[in-house]
């Protein structure tokens, strides 16, 4: 079984700190992701005066367009970033939402690309992509079947190798939104790998969907459920991403793991510790015809006849008297 690539998303929960964005990596390298994933937003070449808030959150952005000015790293402090995941073990990726951020990932060198689904009608931007050649994670969150199949046609041109990630565009998502049933669909229906993006706020959703079939998990990550900005509700702490990996880790080994019913031999020393063999619950004397009022069973089992034979006693003149508790023998009857 391939293992499960697992992707921490910090995203803007560093709220435009450079010291902060370093910290998500050190902390998220501890849980034992796979990568640490951030968006890359230049204010000029993605947005403008028209773009409205999501949700209305900030207390500091008068416009959209202040917030991803606010959101921006220098090429240098981005090149530092990937160096760092880089000495964490752990992969940088990021998100870009414009083509000038497509040149400045690949001036510092990312394997692969992660495209938002509010990009997958972008195809300016899958354009570029394909024609760089590396590796491109699309998310669904946003698209029907029409504008998926659109766009991984559109990629198929370059030869690029492509996935794709159930996702649900709402923070939080709840529940009834997840879309866990997808998972099976899109990969019967795209013949592609498929992950799962996650904004629900809580580790079964991801695991779930491991369960289902998913080869990426993707999810946000914050400090506290509590901290400033737009996704945090829908993020998980540090302590869940850790718990997660490690779930996810763990159900890897064991569908990996071959287990029969057919071999229980191992089994043999604990059967005979926790089996039952038959005794008698009173005194009985000679003559005595056993029924079943008469019997206890009684551990371990291998003193004398097996619980699993009582009916085989039953009417059965003893031959020799038994006292209260003591295990019945073939050789009593």
């Amino acid at each position: 079984m391939k293992k499960a690539f697992i992707i921490a998303e910090v995203a803007q929960a560093h709220e435009g700190s450079l010291g902060i964005a370093h910290s998500y990596i050190d902390a998220l390298a501890e849980t034992g992701v796979d990568a640490v994933k951030f968006q890359t937003h230049i204010a000029e070449a993605e947005s403008s005066s028209f773009e409205q808030f999501r949700v209305k959150f900030s207390y500091e952005d008068n416009t959209r367009y202040d917030y991803w000015k606010r959101m921006e790293f220098s090429p240098a402090q981005w090149a530092e970033l990937k160096k760092h995941c880089d000495e964490a073990g752990v992969e940088f990726i990021s998100s870009p939402f414009s083509c000038e951020a497509v040149d400045l990932l690949e001036d510092i060198g990312v394997k692969r690309y992660k495209v938002g689904s509010g990009e997958i009608t972008n195809h300016l931007l899958l354009d570029k992509l394909g024609r760089i050649g590396k590796p491109v994670i699309l998310s669904s969150g946003m698209s029907d079947y029409a504008e998926l199949g659109d766009a991984l046609a559109f990629m198929e041109g370059f030869g690029t190798e492509v996935s794709l990630l159930q996702c649900t565009t709402a923070y939080p998502t709840l529940p009834a939104q997840w879309g866990l049933t997808e998972i099976p669909k899109l990969r019967e229906r795209f013949q592609i790998p498929v992950g799962y993006s996650d904004h629900s706020g809580r580790i079964e959703s991801s695991v779930a969907a491991f369960t289902l079939g998913a080869s990426i998990l993707e999810f946000h990550a914050v400090f506290d459920k509590r901290m400033f900005g737009p996704d945090a509700k829908a993020s998980l702490e540090i302590d869940q991403v850790a718990e997660l990996v490690s779930s996810v880790r763990n159900l890897e080994e064991a569908f990996a793991s071959s287990h029969s019913k057919d071999d229980v031999a191992g089994f043999a020393p604990l059967k005979t510790m926790f089996g039952k063999s038959l005794a008698v619950n009173k005194d009985l004397p000679v003559g005595h015809r056993v029924t079943v009022a008469d019997l206890e069973s009684k551990k371990p089992g291998d003193r004398g006849i097996s619980a699993r034979l009582f009916q085989t006693v039953l009417g059965k003149e003893l031959k020799r008297a038994k006292t209260k508790w003591d295990f019945l023998e073939e050789s009593d009857f």
